[in-house]
């Protein structure tokens, strides 16, 4: 019980000085917040066993700080809610979203301490699963990009999700997602051409999200459409995402045009993390915490002006690109604040002298099959270049992790030595 830190969040300070009071007594180590700003200030530098939240705060209330610490991954302990005037819809809210237990105002003393320890008797709560944005900010870019999601999150109309590499296509679609329904993600796309229908199977009633469609070759794309034709009958939602332009590929004869017709219908783009660069600092504490949360790094924190150092910058990588600086920060980070001039480094390191990496590509073939000699090519080299690091090489290449597996799969590339 010495080692249990409790985290009373409450408006009032009567309230406040009182539960210490209680808890201190009873061996608690007890750290207090007046608002949502100290509470996270809180929950950053440290995870508390257990947090007592008032709902009803003047700056954000408690059910909007408990979705928020849910979407960012951050409920990974217990939360009793705690209300003077609260109802039966606000607890079951609060339950829903993952609180543990519920307090009404005046709290009776064996009440308050039997909530408490049983909380804690409970242990680390499991992160709630939500379909939140709140991974790509909280710009105004992003909510305009969220009222389209809303808007047609219950169409069954295939969906087609355009932009950059990295700018975190895969959080749209999850976002389009029904809860405790099949999702389903293939490897490749070879299913495409062997057996579209197999996956329609896998994914009766739920989900099927295919990323970047703009690399099928005409076997894939025939698929594709016949796939198309059969998602009403699977009761399948279709979700795609391409950072190719679908359009300059149909007009160059590269693309079916009638796929590209169905495709487009409902098309949304999803911006560039330079276009809302005012989501990067919290974005990148976000991410920082969350390798804090995960036993990585050590409890460290951003300084002002790193922050803004990282705001300022293009991120041609867009989320992935951010993600990754910020957790090579995290990992290497010598001292308990990460300052201005360590971004600065990160951000300026040199990359290796430039090779050329245009292979001897035959006239011969297709587009298709020259963009894959290049494209291979380039990774090996890459790949090469970092040796074996993929946290690098999906940095410098912009692109998604998960992304870069799946590009390396289909190229045929053999990895040797596999070091990020």
């Amino acid at each position: 019980m010495a080692n249990n830190t409790v985290l009373v969040v409450d408006d009032e300070v009567g309230i406040r000085e009182l539960l210490s009071e209680i808890l201190s007594d009873e061996g608690y180590r007890v750290v207090l917040a007046e608002n949502a700003e100290q509470a996270r200030n809180w929950r950053n530098q440290t995870r508390p066993d257990l947090v007592l939240l008032d709902i009803w705060m003047p700056d954000t209330d408690g059910i909007t700080l408990l979705k928020d610490w849910a979407n960012s991954g951050l409920l990974t302990m217990p939360v009793v809610m705690m209300s003077g005037h609260g109802t039966i819809d606000t607890a079951v809210e609060a339950t829903r979203i993952g609180a543990v237990g519920y307090l009404e105002k005046p709290i009776p003393l064996q009440k308050l301490l039997s909530t408490v320890g049983q909380a804690l008797r409970g242990g680390q709560s499991k992160p709630v699963q939500t379909f939140s944005l709140v991974s790509l900010g909280r710009g105004a870019l992003v909510m305009e990009l969220k009222k389209k999601l809303e808007q047609i999150a219950g169409l069954k109309t295939p969906v087609l999700l355009m932009g950059e590499p990295g700018v975190g296509m895969e959080h749209c679609a999850h976002f389009l997602h029904r809860v405790n329904t099949p999702w389903v993600e293939p490897e490749s796309f070879s299913f495409l051409a062997d057996n579209p229908l197999n996956l329609l199977e896998q994914a009766k009633d739920g989900m099927l999200f295919l990323r970047e469609i703009g690399e099928l070759n005409k076997l894939e794309q025939k698929g594709l459409l016949l796939l198309l034709s059969k998602l009403e009958k699977y009761n399948v939602r279709l979700v795609c995402a391409t950072t190719h332009p679908l359009a300059e590929l149909t007009a160059q004869g590269n693309y079916n045009p009638r796929l590209y017709e169905i495709l487009s219908s409902l098309c949304i783009s999803v911006p560039s993390l330079r276009m809302h660069r005012e989501d990067i600092p919290e974005l990148a504490n976000q991410i920082l915490s969350n390798c804090i949360e995960s036993g990585e790094a050590p409890f460290i924190h951003f300084s002002t002006a790193a922050l803004n150092t990282l705001r300022n910058y293009d991120w041609p990588g867009n989320l992935s690109q951010l993600t990754s600086v910020v957790r090579s920060l995290a990992l290497t980070c010598t001292s308990n604040e990460i300052s201005a001039e360590v971004v600065q480094q990160a951000l300026a390191s040199p990359l290796p002298s430039s090779i050329s990496i245009a292979p001897d590509i035959p006239l011969n073939i297709s587009l298709r099959e020259a963009r894959d000699l290049f494209e291979k090519n380039y990774f090996e080299k890459l790949i090469d270049q970092e040796g074996g690091n993929m946290t690098r090489v999906a940095e410098r290449a912009g692109l998604e992790r998960t992304h870069l597996y799946r590009k390396i799969k289909t190229l045929g590339i053999k990895l040797r030595n596999q070091n990020g």
